[in-house]
């Protein structure tokens, strides 16, 4: 008789690991640009998604330009692990610049992100595409 052979052991990689819903803001060169949007208060914004972020649980990272800069400021909303096992994929937000839409970026957030809270009427409204693969941008 022969001896069992172990099982091999599993390791949860990728979507599958443990990960919360991440948000990821652009401040490339249009994006958090009090420059080019005087009006907004973009060192605010920044850290009030990085304080709520620490209340409830999520991440909050920057990022260099992520391409839509006639839609700025762009914020992607990751789902967590258990909202892409859930179906939810990244949200694109443009014109995330006034305090309303922050405010419900960070609800969304709390309550689990893209998979598993269903986002705000009026933030749906700000929803974008994202850039396509590849895109080449020229100037004429």
């Amino acid at each position: 008789m022969s001896a069992a052979i172990p099982a091999p052991r599993t390791f949860l990689i990728g979507a599958a690991r443990e990960r919360p819903c991440t948000l990821v803001v652009c401040r490339g060169c249009c994006c958090g640009d009090p420059r080019k949007h005087p009006g907004t208060d973009h060192a605010w914004q920044l850290e009030r998604l990085r304080s709520g972020a620490a209340e409830h649980g999520f991440a909050v990272r920057t990022t260099d330009c992520l391409g839509p800069c006639d839609q700025a400021n762009v914020i992607v909303v990751q789902p967590s692990a258990a909202g892409r096992r859930a179906g939810g994929r990244p949200t694109w937000v443009g014109f995330a610049m006034d305090d309303d839409c922050t405010e419900e970026v960070l609800e969304w957030a709390a309550a689990g992100g893209p998979g598993i809270a269903t986002p705000p009427v009026t933030l749906e409204l700000q929803f974008i595409d994202p850039p396509r693969e590849g895109r080449v941008r020229s100037r004429r």
